[in-house]
């Protein structure tokens, strides 16, 4: 591998170059638009790169909830950490793709046929880890074995915050047998007993610190979360108004109404007791 006189490497024909490392001629030969309109490929370019970072997330998130699992909270606060950054990209994606206007967006629209954002699969993996569980959003899947063994395990495995009240419960606190039993298939429901073993958490932060610490960063991660969701309805609705969705979703509405789910709710009840 030659050099020039800088010592910059300029000869490639044996050896690895950045974008044969990274894949560049497949990674930028994905966006294909189908119409000839200018902001189409902005739509795809946002798209992808939104999946991408929701795979980092899943697997930071799988992680995370392999130390909680283990009782091994330290390093399950970098994967946190991480996670809450991953989110600001995501949060961040909506302000570029807010400068299409309606009539940009009109003139490609029916070229995306049924497609929508809410096909997601790599999205639905991480409501489902969070305990967004809902059978219904596995159809539009069925279609493909490798994703549908994946979304049904997700579906059917403990979520982040299940995981968490069990580590509570070993840890010696009063969790309900209700909630240690619950079928985890099921959307997470309040409940008194849990909110009040937080308490005594946040009352004696001092003495249960790792366990405050992981009460916090569940709060960045579903406060993020949440400007996402808020961020991405109001992107909607300044591109299409009140539109359904491509894939038959009943866009604006359904995105209001999943700002009022809480993935984590005691964790934000017990701030008003404290």
């Amino acid at each position: 591998m030659s050099s020039d006189t800088n010592g910059i490497h300029t000869d490639f024909s044996d050896g690895m170059s950045y974008g044969d490392y990274l894949k560049l001629d497949v990674l930028l030969s994905a966006q294909t638009p189908i119409s000839d309109e200018h902001d189409e490929l902005l739509f795809i370019i946002i798209h992808q790169v939104k999946e991408l970072w929701l795979k980092l997330l899943n697997r930071e998130l799988d992680t995370a909830l392999a130390y909680v699992r283990a009782d091994e909270l330290q390093p399950s606060f970098k994967c946190f950490a991480r996670i809450t950054r991953i989110q600001e990209q995501l949060i961040q994606a909506w302000t570029v793709l807010a400068t299409m206007t309606p009539s940009d967006y009109l003139r490609f629209r029916s070229s995306l046929g049924q497609s929508s954002g809410f096909q997601s699969w790599q999205y639905r993996l991480v409501e489902f880890k969070l305990g967004a569980k809902d059978e219904a959003k596995i159809s539009p899947h069925r279609h493909r074995s490798d994703l549908l063994t994946q979304l049904e395990e997700t579906y059917r495995a403990p979520s982040l915050y299940d995981e968490v009240l069990r580590l509570l419960a070993r840890r010696g606190y009063s969790i309900p047998e209700e909630v240690l039993s619950r079928d985890v298939t099921r959307p997470y429901e309040a409940n008194s007993g849990v909110e009040a073993a937080w308490e005594e958490i946040y009352r004696h932060s001092d003495e249960h610190f790792d366990l405050y610490e992981l009460a916090e960063e569940l709060v960045d991660l579903e406060d993020a979360f949440q400007q996402w969701r808020f961020r991405h309805m109001k992107t909607v609705e300044r591109i299409i108004g009140m539109r359904r969705g491509t894939g038959g979703s009943a866009g604006v509405a359904y995105l209001r109404k999943a700002l009022e789910h809480s993935f984590f709710p005691e964790l934000w009840s017990v701030r008003t007791k404290l």
